[in-house]
């Protein structure tokens, strides 16, 4: 497999500043890093993108994560590695990387168990930090970006 291009955010580096800005922020949102880790390498298998798969299983491992939680985020709701905290963030990765899926693309019964287990702050990180997942999935699938070949 051969990249179509460098990332986007690499050709346009002042795009990839306030990026990296957001996603820092949303850091200090107060949701646990191994929490954020999960819902970007869920959001990333949804999407395919290998390069955010590779590096979030990297970044998941560096924050504490196991083999076996990360080995069942596919299969999230059958597995019993997972709090009822992360599985309502976990709910909201998927209801928001899937917008087309359903004509109410977060239902509320999703929203209020996410909103259960997190305040508003921490709601505010996790849509962002879903929402600059999907952005980065974007960039790198529409660019065949290669897993291990990251130029960013």
């Amino acid at each position: 497999m051969k990249a179509r291009m460098q990332n986007p955010a690499a050709v346009l580096p002042e795009a990839m500043q306030p990026m990296l800005a957001v996603l820092k922020a949303a850091k200090q949102g107060g949701v646990p890093e191994a929490t954020l880790e999960l819902v970007h390498l869920r959001a990333s298998q949804i999407n395919g993108c290998s390069v955010c798969v590779d590096l979030g299983t990297r970044n998941a491992k560096k924050a504490g994560e196991t083999d076996e939680r990360l080995h069942a985020v596919a299969a999230w709701r059958e597995a019993p590695y997972f709090t009822d905290a992360e599985r309502a963030a976990l709910a909201l990765a998927e209801a928001a990387t899937r917008l087309a899926d359903r004509p109410d693309p977060v239902p509320d019964a999703i929203w209020d168990d996410a909103a259960d287990h997190y305040d508003e702050r921490q709601l505010a990180a996790l849509i962002l930090w879903i929402g600059m997942t999907n952005l980065f999935n974007r960039l790198n699938a529409t660019t065949r970006q290669v897993a291990g070949e990251v130029s960013w």
